[in-house]
């Protein structure tokens, strides 16, 4: 049921109690009712029936807005259950590919400043972040991630990145085989 329908079924019950109990009490008086002890009573009897009906919309309304925010909050604490649960299937995900991405290194046979490199690298960071990341020169940087491109027989850092990165993203039909692949892959 709609609020304007709602609130016209409402405005005609307090009409009906209105001339109701103006029907009323016109009929239990005793004596002659004057004109200004009708209107009195009338606008008393008005004040009293716009008050109960006010009251009884207002009730309504405030019972209908405590459904609407409980159902709002089922709905928040869904959501936070649903993201949550996406959040944890992702931190899996990605800590399975952590761990891949270490066991390829190991195949690689990366030092440990290799494979720090080699992460910050996927990471995104340029040399000059890196070598200010790690405490060492942009030199010492570059070195290693030419030590990282030999060893994995990838001709630089795009392809390194696009190594791990490839079939974590949709191809949306692009034939990616060309791409440069590490031989025996």
């Amino acid at each position: 049921m709609s609020e304007r329908s709602l609130r016209l079924r409402w405005a005609a019950l307090g009409v009906g109690a209105f001339v109701l109990l103006m029907t009323l009490e016109l009929l239990t008086e005793d004596e002659p009712v004057g004109i200004g002890d009708f209107l009195v009573d009338a606008l008393a009897m008005a004040l009293i029936v716009a008050s109960a009906t006010g009251v009884s919309l207002l009730t309504g309304r405030f019972q209908k807005e405590r459904e609407e925010k409980q159902a709002l909050l089922h709905d928040l604490e869904v959501a936070r259950a649903e993201g949550q649960a996406w959040r944890d299937n992702a931190q899996r995900h990605l800590a399975g590919l952590g761990e891949e991405i270490e066991k390829q290194f190991e195949k690689w046979q990366l030092t440990n400043a290799e494979c720090e490199v080699g992460l910050l690298m996927l990471k995104g960071f340029s040399h000059r972040e890196l070598a200010g990341l790690r405490g060492t020169t942009e030199a010492t940087v570059r070195h290693q991630a030419q030590a990282i491109y030999q060893k994995s027989a990838l001709p630089g850092r795009s392809a390194f990145c696009a190594y791990f990165l490839e079939d974590l993203l949709p191809s949306k039909g692009h034939d990616t085989s060309a791409l440069p692949r590490p031989p025996g892959e």
